[in-house]
């Protein structure tokens, strides 16, 4: 397994006011605009990104983090091994991606996903 990408996701309902500040004013691309999240970036595939959500969609919640990776079942796979307590799915969106929640030993709400093809 390999780790591909990792967004933060910062939770709010004021999503136009991330649009104003991180495209408009710091000049970076709405790379997706889902409704409820909005992801910026410096081009399609770019590992620069932050992302501004008012749920987690599916009507979960927010997570702190977003891990994409290149296989989740592998990902789920391993964090049920270690002992990880699984909290959301694995669930195929309707966005087109597989994925799942989990949280780190710090509290902290992971969401790992896999773009389907």
């Amino acid at each position: 397994m390999k780790v591909k990408r990792i967004v933060a996701n910062i939770e709010t309902r004021r999503l136009s006011e991330a649009r104003a500040f991180y495209e408009e004013a710091l000049g970076l691309e709405c790379l997706m605009d889902q409704g409820w999240i909005a992801t910026y970036g410096s081009g399609g595939t770019s590992v620069v990104q932050i992302s501004f959500a008012s749920e987690g969609g599916s009507g979960t919640p927010v997570p702190e983090l977003s891990i994409e990776v290149d296989d989740v079942d592998e990902a789920l796979a391993r964090m049920r091994s270690a002992g990880f307590p699984i909290e959301y799915g694995p669930a195929d969106e309707s966005w087109g991606v597989r994925r799942f929640y989990v949280r780190d030993p710090f509290g902290k709400l992971v969401n790992i996903l896999a773009h389907r093809d």
